[in-house]
Protein backbone atom coordinates (compact mmCIF):
# COMPACT_ATOMS: atom_id res chain seq x y z
CA UNK A 1 0.00 0.00 0.00
CA UNK A 2 1.31 3.45 -0.93
CA UNK A 3 2.04 5.83 1.95
CA UNK A 4 -0.88 8.31 2.16
CA UNK A 5 1.44 11.28 1.67
CA UNK A 6 2.16 10.15 -1.93
CA UNK A 7 -1.45 9.85 -3.00
CA UNK A 8 -1.97 13.54 -3.90
CA UNK A 9 1.27 13.53 -5.90
CA UNK A 10 0.27 10.39 -7.82
CA UNK A 11 -3.17 11.85 -8.51
CA UNK A 12 -1.54 15.02 -9.90
CA UNK A 13 0.63 12.98 -12.25
CA UNK A 14 -2.41 11.07 -13.52
CA UNK A 15 -4.35 14.29 -14.09
CA UNK A 16 -1.38 15.84 -15.92
CA UNK A 17 -1.06 12.80 -18.18
CA UNK A 18 -4.78 12.87 -18.96
CA UNK A 19 -4.63 16.58 -19.74
CA UNK A 20 -1.70 16.01 -22.06
CA UNK A 21 -3.59 13.26 -23.91
CA UNK A 22 -6.72 15.40 -24.08
CA UNK A 23 -4.84 18.35 -25.59
CA UNK A 24 -2.19 16.97 -27.94
CA UNK A 25 -0.18 19.61 -29.77
CA UNK A 26 2.54 20.10 -32.35
CA UNK A 27 4.91 23.06 -32.65
CA UNK A 28 6.06 24.03 -36.14
CA UNK A 29 8.68 26.46 -37.41
CA UNK A 30 7.87 27.26 -41.05
CA UNK A 31 9.37 29.50 -43.70
CA UNK A 32 6.19 29.11 -45.73
CA UNK A 33 3.87 32.04 -45.31
CA UNK A 34 0.94 31.28 -43.03
CA UNK A 35 -1.62 31.50 -45.84
CA UNK A 36 0.28 28.84 -47.80
CA UNK A 37 0.56 26.29 -45.01
CA UNK A 38 -2.07 26.91 -42.31
CA UNK A 39 -5.10 25.60 -44.25
CA UNK A 40 -3.55 22.14 -44.63
CA UNK A 41 -2.45 22.21 -40.99
CA UNK A 42 -6.04 23.01 -40.04
CA UNK A 43 -7.08 19.93 -42.02
CA UNK A 44 -4.55 17.91 -40.04
CA UNK A 45 -5.98 19.21 -36.76
CA UNK A 46 -9.52 18.39 -37.87
CA UNK A 47 -8.47 14.85 -38.81
CA UNK A 48 -6.36 14.09 -35.74
CA UNK A 49 -7.37 16.46 -32.95
CA UNK A 50 -3.73 17.58 -32.66
CA UNK A 51 -3.51 21.35 -32.20
CA UNK A 52 -0.80 23.05 -34.23
CA UNK A 53 1.20 26.05 -33.00
CA UNK A 54 2.75 27.75 -36.03
CA UNK A 55 5.72 30.13 -36.06
CA UNK A 56 6.69 31.56 -39.45
CA UNK A 57 9.90 33.31 -40.49
CA UNK A 58 12.85 33.27 -42.87
CA UNK A 59 14.57 29.91 -43.43
CA UNK A 60 18.01 30.87 -42.18
CA UNK A 61 16.61 32.72 -39.18
CA UNK A 62 14.52 29.71 -38.16
CA UNK A 63 17.50 27.37 -38.48
CA UNK A 64 19.61 29.74 -36.37
CA UNK A 65 16.82 29.92 -33.82
CA UNK A 66 16.72 26.13 -33.61
CA UNK A 67 20.49 26.04 -33.15
CA UNK A 68 20.42 28.69 -30.42
CA UNK A 69 17.56 27.01 -28.56
CA UNK A 70 19.23 23.61 -28.63
CA UNK A 71 17.55 20.82 -26.66
CA UNK A 72 15.21 23.39 -25.08
CA UNK A 73 13.63 24.30 -28.44
CA UNK A 74 9.84 23.98 -28.43
CA UNK A 75 9.84 23.21 -32.18
CA UNK A 76 8.87 19.70 -33.23
CA UNK A 77 8.91 20.31 -36.98
CA UNK A 78 10.84 22.50 -39.42
CA UNK A 79 9.35 23.33 -42.83
CA UNK A 80 11.60 25.07 -45.37
CA UNK A 81 11.62 25.90 -49.08
CA UNK A 82 14.97 24.54 -50.23
CA UNK A 83 16.75 21.19 -49.93
CA UNK A 84 20.04 22.98 -49.27
CA UNK A 85 18.64 24.47 -46.08
CA UNK A 86 17.23 21.14 -44.97
CA UNK A 87 20.69 19.66 -45.50
CA UNK A 88 22.16 22.51 -43.44
CA UNK A 89 19.76 21.85 -40.57
CA UNK A 90 20.71 18.17 -40.60
CA UNK A 91 24.45 18.96 -40.79
CA UNK A 92 24.10 21.12 -37.67
CA UNK A 93 22.49 18.25 -35.77
CA UNK A 94 19.08 19.92 -35.61
CA UNK A 95 17.01 17.09 -37.12
CA UNK A 96 16.35 13.40 -36.50
CA UNK A 97 15.53 10.38 -38.62
CA UNK A 98 11.91 9.33 -39.07
CA UNK A 99 11.50 5.79 -40.31
CA UNK A 100 7.97 5.67 -41.68
CA UNK A 101 7.07 3.22 -44.41
CA UNK A 102 4.10 5.41 -45.31
CA UNK A 103 6.38 8.36 -46.03
CA UNK A 104 9.24 6.53 -47.74
CA UNK A 105 6.88 4.66 -50.04
CA UNK A 106 5.11 7.89 -51.01
CA UNK A 107 8.16 10.11 -51.62
CA UNK A 108 10.74 9.05 -54.23
CA UNK A 109 14.26 8.58 -52.83
CA UNK A 110 15.49 11.48 -55.00
CA UNK A 111 13.37 13.91 -52.99
CA UNK A 112 14.29 12.84 -49.46
CA UNK A 113 17.36 12.60 -47.28
CA UNK A 114 19.17 9.24 -47.63
CA UNK A 115 19.04 8.92 -43.83
CA UNK A 116 15.38 10.00 -43.64
CA UNK A 117 16.11 13.24 -41.77
CA UNK A 118 14.03 15.33 -44.18
CA UNK A 119 11.41 14.82 -46.87
CA UNK A 120 10.24 16.83 -49.87
CA UNK A 121 6.63 18.01 -49.83
CA UNK A 122 6.43 19.69 -53.25
CA UNK A 123 8.68 20.19 -56.26
CA UNK A 124 9.84 23.56 -57.56
CA UNK A 125 11.32 23.70 -61.04
CA UNK A 126 13.86 26.36 -62.11
CA UNK A 127 13.79 26.58 -65.92
CA UNK A 128 14.69 29.28 -68.41
CA UNK A 129 11.99 31.86 -69.16
CA UNK A 130 11.97 33.87 -72.37
CA UNK A 131 10.21 36.75 -74.10
CA UNK A 132 7.57 35.29 -76.41
CA UNK A 133 7.92 38.08 -78.96
CA UNK A 134 11.70 38.20 -79.16
CA UNK A 135 13.04 34.69 -78.61
CA UNK A 136 12.75 31.60 -80.78
CA UNK A 137 12.77 28.71 -78.27
CA UNK A 138 14.40 26.45 -80.87
CA UNK A 139 17.61 28.43 -80.22
CA UNK A 140 17.65 27.10 -76.63
CA UNK A 141 18.73 23.65 -75.50
CA UNK A 142 20.12 23.64 -71.97
CA UNK A 143 21.30 25.92 -69.16
CA UNK A 144 24.49 26.49 -71.16
CA UNK A 145 22.33 28.19 -73.81
CA UNK A 146 22.16 31.39 -71.79
CA UNK A 147 25.93 31.81 -72.08
CA UNK A 148 25.85 31.96 -75.90
CA UNK A 149 27.16 35.15 -77.50
CA UNK A 150 23.75 35.96 -79.00
CA UNK A 151 22.43 36.57 -75.45
CA UNK A 152 25.17 38.98 -74.41
CA UNK A 153 23.53 41.75 -72.39
CA UNK A 154 20.20 39.90 -72.46
CA UNK A 155 20.13 37.64 -69.39
CA UNK A 156 18.47 38.44 -66.04
CA UNK A 157 19.02 36.33 -62.94
CA UNK A 158 19.11 36.83 -59.18
CA UNK A 159 22.26 37.36 -57.12
CA UNK A 160 24.68 34.63 -56.09
CA UNK A 161 23.49 34.98 -52.49
CA UNK A 162 20.14 33.51 -53.51
CA UNK A 163 19.82 29.91 -52.32
CA UNK A 164 17.87 28.88 -55.45
CA UNK A 165 20.79 29.91 -57.66
CA UNK A 166 23.26 28.25 -55.30
CA UNK A 167 21.28 25.01 -55.52
CA UNK A 168 21.09 25.25 -59.31
CA UNK A 169 24.86 25.66 -59.53
CA UNK A 170 25.36 22.80 -57.05
CA UNK A 171 23.24 20.53 -59.26
CA UNK A 172 25.38 21.46 -62.26
CA UNK A 173 28.59 20.67 -60.37
CA UNK A 174 27.21 17.21 -59.57
CA UNK A 175 26.44 16.61 -63.24
CA UNK A 176 29.22 18.40 -65.10
CA UNK A 177 32.10 19.00 -62.69
CA UNK A 178 33.73 22.12 -61.30
CA UNK A 179 35.68 23.17 -64.40
CA UNK A 180 32.64 23.16 -66.70
CA UNK A 181 30.57 25.08 -64.18
CA UNK A 182 33.34 27.66 -63.73
CA UNK A 183 33.10 28.34 -67.48
CA UNK A 184 29.29 28.45 -67.34
CA UNK A 185 29.18 30.91 -64.44
CA UNK A 186 31.65 33.22 -66.17
CA UNK A 187 29.50 33.08 -69.29
CA UNK A 188 26.36 33.97 -67.35
CA UNK A 189 28.06 36.97 -65.77
CA UNK A 190 29.31 38.06 -69.19
CA UNK A 191 25.74 38.01 -70.50
CA UNK A 192 24.12 39.97 -67.67
CA UNK A 193 21.63 42.55 -68.93
CA UNK A 194 22.08 44.32 -65.60
CA UNK A 195 23.56 43.65 -62.20
CA UNK A 196 21.40 41.13 -60.32
CA UNK A 197 18.62 42.85 -58.43
CA UNK A 198 15.37 41.71 -56.84
CA UNK A 199 13.63 38.36 -56.72
CA UNK A 200 12.41 35.96 -59.37
CA UNK A 201 9.31 38.04 -60.10
CA UNK A 202 11.59 41.00 -60.84
CA UNK A 203 13.51 38.92 -63.40
CA UNK A 204 10.24 37.94 -65.11
CA UNK A 205 9.05 41.56 -65.12
CA UNK A 206 12.39 42.65 -66.60
CA UNK A 207 11.90 40.23 -69.52
CA UNK A 208 8.40 41.60 -70.09
CA UNK A 209 9.73 45.17 -69.98
CA UNK A 210 12.40 44.44 -72.59
CA UNK A 211 15.34 44.87 -70.19
CA UNK A 212 16.42 41.32 -71.01
CA UNK A 213 15.26 38.47 -73.24
CA UNK A 214 15.99 35.51 -70.95
CA UNK A 215 15.65 34.87 -67.23
CA UNK A 216 16.12 31.96 -64.88
CA UNK A 217 13.31 31.69 -62.35
CA UNK A 218 11.20 29.22 -60.40
CA UNK A 219 7.92 28.41 -62.10
CA UNK A 220 5.76 29.07 -59.05
CA UNK A 221 6.63 32.77 -59.31
CA UNK A 222 5.25 32.86 -62.85
CA UNK A 223 2.23 30.91 -61.59
CA UNK A 224 1.69 33.47 -58.83
CA UNK A 225 1.91 36.38 -61.25
CA UNK A 226 -0.60 34.81 -63.63
CA UNK A 227 -2.97 34.27 -60.69
CA UNK A 228 -2.43 37.77 -59.30
CA UNK A 229 -5.11 40.37 -58.64
CA UNK A 230 -2.65 42.93 -60.03
CA UNK A 231 -3.46 43.40 -63.73
CA UNK A 232 0.08 44.69 -64.44
CA UNK A 233 1.62 41.50 -63.01
CA UNK A 234 -0.69 39.34 -65.09
CA UNK A 235 0.11 41.33 -68.23
CA UNK A 236 3.86 40.97 -67.62
CA UNK A 237 3.62 37.24 -66.97
CA UNK A 238 1.62 36.69 -70.13
CA UNK A 239 4.55 37.99 -72.19
CA UNK A 240 6.86 35.28 -70.86
CA UNK A 241 7.05 31.56 -71.72
CA UNK A 242 8.75 28.58 -70.07
CA UNK A 243 11.58 26.61 -71.68
CA UNK A 244 12.58 23.29 -70.10
CA UNK A 245 16.39 23.01 -70.38
CA UNK A 246 18.50 19.84 -70.55
CA UNK A 247 15.73 17.57 -71.79
CA UNK A 248 18.24 15.56 -73.86
CA UNK A 249 20.42 14.75 -70.85
CA UNK A 250 20.12 15.26 -67.10
CA UNK A 251 16.81 17.13 -67.08
CA UNK A 252 15.67 20.45 -65.65
CA UNK A 253 16.84 21.34 -62.16
CA UNK A 254 14.21 20.84 -59.46
CA UNK A 255 14.25 21.57 -55.75
CA UNK A 256 11.76 20.92 -52.96
CA UNK A 257 9.92 22.59 -50.21
CA UNK A 258 10.34 20.10 -47.40
CA UNK A 259 9.93 19.05 -43.82
CA UNK A 260 12.05 17.64 -41.00
CA UNK A 261 11.42 16.57 -37.43
CA UNK A 262 13.67 18.47 -35.06
CA UNK A 263 16.21 16.77 -32.81
CA UNK A 264 14.57 18.52 -29.84
CA UNK A 265 11.03 17.37 -30.71
CA UNK A 266 8.93 16.73 -27.59
CA UNK A 267 6.00 15.54 -29.72
CA UNK A 268 7.81 13.18 -32.07
CA UNK A 269 4.86 10.84 -32.63
CA UNK A 270 2.60 13.76 -33.54
CA UNK A 271 5.28 15.04 -35.91
CA UNK A 272 5.39 11.67 -37.66
CA UNK A 273 1.60 11.76 -37.94
CA UNK A 274 1.89 15.12 -39.72
CA UNK A 275 4.48 13.76 -42.17
CA UNK A 276 2.23 10.83 -43.00
CA UNK A 277 -0.78 13.14 -43.37
CA UNK A 278 1.05 15.46 -45.78
CA UNK A 279 1.90 12.67 -48.23
CA UNK A 280 -1.72 11.59 -48.57
CA UNK A 281 -3.39 12.41 -51.89
CA UNK A 282 -5.72 15.16 -50.67
CA UNK A 283 -3.03 17.00 -48.72
CA UNK A 284 -0.49 16.63 -51.53
CA UNK A 285 -2.91 18.03 -54.07
CA UNK A 286 -3.85 21.02 -51.92
CA UNK A 287 -0.29 21.77 -50.82
CA UNK A 288 1.17 21.72 -54.31
CA UNK A 289 -1.70 23.59 -55.97
CA UNK A 290 -1.94 26.28 -53.30
CA UNK A 291 1.77 27.01 -53.72
CA UNK A 292 1.87 26.70 -57.49
CA UNK A 293 4.35 23.83 -57.27
CA UNK A 294 4.46 20.25 -58.52
CA UNK A 295 3.29 17.38 -56.29
CA UNK A 296 6.16 15.32 -54.95
CA UNK A 297 4.18 12.09 -55.23
CA UNK A 298 3.85 10.63 -58.70
CA UNK A 299 0.12 9.90 -58.74
CA UNK A 300 -1.11 13.47 -58.11
CA UNK A 301 -1.85 15.78 -61.04
CA UNK A 302 -0.30 19.24 -61.18
CA UNK A 303 -2.43 22.39 -61.30
CA UNK A 304 -3.86 22.89 -64.84
CA UNK A 305 -1.78 26.03 -65.33
CA UNK A 306 1.43 24.12 -64.63
CA UNK A 307 0.26 21.22 -66.76
CA UNK A 308 -0.25 23.65 -69.66
CA UNK A 309 3.50 24.31 -69.68
CA UNK A 310 4.01 20.68 -70.65
CA UNK A 311 5.63 17.61 -69.18
CA UNK A 312 9.35 17.78 -68.64
CA UNK A 313 12.23 15.55 -67.64
CA UNK A 314 13.43 16.33 -64.11
CA UNK A 315 16.98 16.04 -62.88
CA UNK A 316 17.14 12.77 -60.90
CA UNK A 317 19.96 13.96 -58.62
CA UNK A 318 19.36 13.18 -54.96
CA UNK A 319 18.72 16.63 -53.54
CA UNK A 320 20.97 16.09 -50.53
CA UNK A 321 23.78 16.78 -53.01
CA UNK A 322 22.59 20.38 -53.27
CA UNK A 323 23.58 20.89 -49.66
CA UNK A 324 26.82 18.97 -49.92
CA UNK A 325 27.98 21.01 -52.92
CA UNK A 326 26.66 24.37 -51.74
CA UNK A 327 30.03 25.69 -50.48
CA UNK A 328 31.71 24.92 -53.83
CA UNK A 329 28.82 26.51 -55.72
CA UNK A 330 29.19 29.73 -53.73
CA UNK A 331 32.95 29.78 -54.41
CA UNK A 332 32.44 29.32 -58.15
CA UNK A 333 29.96 32.19 -58.40
CA UNK A 334 32.24 34.38 -56.32
CA UNK A 335 35.23 33.65 -58.57
CA UNK A 336 33.08 34.45 -61.62
CA UNK A 337 32.31 37.89 -60.21
CA UNK A 338 28.62 37.07 -59.77
CA UNK A 339 27.34 39.66 -57.28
Amino acid sequence: MKPPILLPFIALLILSACAEQANPELNIYSSRKEALIKPVLDQFTAATGIEVNLVTGKDDALIERLRAEGAASPADVLITVDAGRLYRAKAQGLTQAINSTVVTQAIPATYRDPDNHWFGLSLRARPIMYAKDRVDPSTLTDYASITAQQWQGKVCIRSSSNIYNQSLVASMIASEGVEAVETWAAGVVNNFARQPVGGDRDQIKAVAAGQCDLAVANTYYLFGMLQSDDAAEVAAAEQVAVFWPNQADRGTHVNVSGIAVTKAAKNRDHAQQLLEFLVQAEAQSWYANANGEYPVTADIEAHPLLAAWGDFKKDALNLSRLGELNPEAVKIMDRAGWP
